[in-house]
């Protein structure tokens, strides 16, 4: 595995220096700042690669652009509305400009609205570490309450309507704005600019896209821009739903093996691919991380490696983000799985054999707590993660060097 790490830009609490000294071996980024539907050009994309080559100092860092996280796919297109065919040419200009910049991975996501939802950003453990939290009656209770969804109390079972009640009655105001927060600092890129009624006007431009209408404009959408990225050697890769299931009233298309395997056929090239995230796959039980690594590990073209522990075997439920070996991922497992398929690749000759790997989120550990860091991305935790994801891939590569 290809070691990497995602950087939020020069704005991170997370330095150049930080993940030289985390031993990570390429960077993981985007052009956050540049609006939704528009061009990354040559010059922004230059920009961004200039500042991860070079430390606070002025010396090189050694460290390279390796994986676009993401380059973002509009509602418009997802909804196939407004200027929807204008965003996905310039979807393709902008992945044209990326691979001119020497770039080969593109990681993006299909969610309608919300790009993941935690309902805690800091939810403490026994041992005083914060990890974030997606707790299923809190989220009702937003939904139900706070947001005040139409239809919202039919998504739910009358046990979880019943408790999200008697919760949002004993929230004061405080938890009551905090969860909202929480819930929207998933939306893409401006959190603290989008309000309940943001959410609520972006939640009706979808009434009328099912399930099978969202699955159509997936496919129309891999149609346009999958056969450009095989032809200038492009790797696309799906990042799932996170979580993995209904919210909001809104279609899911990537949440199970199903899914990836219907996406893979649709367009069935090698450059339409998958990010196999096992943090946002674990959060279902029926979702077999080692098993789908080797059933589809040919088309893996990015892992994000991280664990949750679920609090039932509820398809629907809570869940928080465990410790990278702890949690109900075997994470030993799923990485035997990724080094026999890179193992086979080499064998094949593929120049894409070493798959870019990054340790996903991290609980907030030592100074990371405090530290004002992206929720999921502190630098500690992170550091721990890959410590010990890389001990676990040593290990188990030993025989193999030996």
């Amino acid at each position: 595995m290809r070691h990497t790490w995602r950087w939020f830009g020069p704005k991170d609490r997370v330095s150049v220096e930080d993940m030289l000294q985390a031993g990570v071996q390429g960077v993981v980024t985007a052009l956050h700042h540049v609006p939704t539907g528009t061009v990354w050009t040559p010059g922004e994309i230059a920009r961004r690669q200039a500042e991860l080559a070079a430390m606070a100092d002025g010396a090189p860092s050694g460290l390279a652009w390796e994986v676009v996280e993401s380059l973002p796919v509009s509602e418009a297109i997802k909804t196939q509305t407004g200027d929807w065919r204008a965003h996905v040419e310039n979807w393709i200009a902008s992945m044209r400009n990326l691979r001119d910049a020497g770039i080969e991975v593109i990681c993006y996501n299909f969610m309608p609205v919300l790009d993941w939802t935690r309902t805690d950003l800091a939810w403490r453990r026994p041992n005083g570490a914060r990890c974030m939290r997606f707790d299923f009656i809190d989220f009702a209770a937003f939904d139900i309450h706070i947001l005040q969804r139409k239809g919202a109390a039919e998504d739910f079972p009358e046990e979880i309507r019943d408790e999200a009640a008697r919760r949002f009655a004993a929230m004061d105001e405080a938890r009551r704005e905090q969860l909202a927060g929480n819930v929207v600092f998933g939306l893409p890129g401006a959190a603290e600019h989008f309000t309940l009624d943001d959410v609520r006007a972006l939640l009706e431009r979808y009434a009328p896209v099912t399930d099978a209408v969202l699955r159509r404009h997936f496919h129309d959408f891999l149609e346009q821009v999958a056969p450009v990225a095989q032809q200038i050697g492009m790797r696309l890769c799906c990042h799932p739903d996170d979580p993995p299931f209904p919210l909001l009233g809104l279609p899911r298309v990537m949440s199970t093996e199903a899914d990836y395997a219907e996406r893979m056929a649709a367009v069935d090239l090698p450059a339409n691919g998958i990010t196999l995230c096992s943090g946002s796959l674990g959060a279902r039980p029926d979702n077999d991380l080692p098993g789908m690594m080797e059933r589809l590990g040919d088309r893996v073209h990015f892992l994000h490696l991280r664990n949750v522990r679920r609090d039932s075997d509820a398809i629907r439920g809570s869940f928080f983000e465990d410790e990278h070996l702890g949690g109900q991922t075997d994470m030993v497992a799923l990485v035997a799985a990724v080094l026999r398929e890179e193992a086979r690749r080499r064998e094949a000759g593929r120049a894409d054999w070493n798959i870019p790997m990054r340790p996903d989120h991290g609980q907030d550990i030592l100074d990371d707590i405090g530290r004002g860091g992206q929720p999921g991305y502190p630098a500690i935790g992170r550091l721990k993660g890959l410590a010990e994801l890389r001990g676990v891939e040593r290990a188990l590569s030993h025989g193999a060097r030996a």
